[in-house]
């Protein structure tokens, strides 16, 4: 199947139930496919929730070990709550989970009250997409970044 056929797949749609603007998975110069503004969003403003099945860190390492071994890593895309769980999308996913990371992201992440919710940190242009920074922990292997941005640190890590 190839990239834009599995891109127009019901599974990388955006669930509506989360997003707060009209929003559309395609193909991405970042990484494979990303999400993208159907509409301006103005800044401050929630844009969608990372959605999904919450899930004991214990249990995401377990799964993401699980699919590294049969070499889909790249398909996990897990997501900490709270200092304790951690949110799965790919068991109730909203689509946020195709939102790929920038070192100058579009987006914010705020945790409340176990949800992870994006909003925006600038007014957003239709057909841009939409990035947050991973910021992946210090200590964990370094992930390239290729994001492209003129401040780029290079790494998807905090450094």
């Amino acid at each position: 199947m190839n990239l834009a056929a599995s891109i127009a797949s019901p599974a990388l749609a955006i669930d509506k139930r989360y997003a707060c603007f009209r929003l559309r998975v395609g193909p991405s110069p970042i990484d494979r496919c990303g999400v993208f503004a159907c509409e301006a969003i103005p800044p401050g403003r929630k844009v969608i929730e990372f959605s999904g099945e919450h899930i004991s860190r214990l249990e995401a390492r377990r799964r993401f070990l699980r699919a590294w071994r049969r070499g889909r890593a790249r398909a996990i895309y897990p997501a900490c709550a709270d200092l304790y769980w951690t949110i799965d999308p790919s068991r109730g996913g909203s689509g946020a989970e195709r939102i790929n990371h920038s070192c100058e992201p579009n987006l914010a992440p705020r945790r409340i009250h176990g949800r992870l919710l994006l909003f925006s940190r600038r007014r957003i242009r239709p057909g841009e997409e939409l990035t947050f920074d991973y910021a992946f922990r210090k200590g964990e292997p370094l992930v390239t970044c290729r994001c492209n941005a003129r401040t780029c640190r290079g790494t998807i890590n905090r450094r």
